[in-house]
């Protein structure tokens, strides 16, 4: 999770912890709005993200393109 508030900071120009609050109310927003299962598939990713090897760096990458349209949405710039 922290590449994914990297991400978001790098792209929006805002401070880390801005960054964080921004990544966890999107990631609370989806969690709640999704049905069940994807909402359960998005912790799933959350979780897996914290890790390392393979499935994580996946996972972070899967995350890190729900954080692309961040950058607009905060007036930053789109990668």
């Amino acid at each position: 999770m922290d590449e994914l508030i990297n991400l978001v900071s790098q792209r929006t120009g805002l401070p880390a912890d801005q960054a964080q609050a921004a990544v966890q109310t999107v990631i609370g927003f989806l969690k709640d709005r999704w049905p069940g299962p994807l909402g359960a598939e998005l912790e799933s990713l959350i979780s897996s993200g914290s890790g390392s090897g393979a499935g994580a760096a996946g996972a972070l990458g899967e995350l890190g393109s729900l954080a692309k349209g961040l950058g607009g949405m905060f007036g930053g710039k789109q990668a």
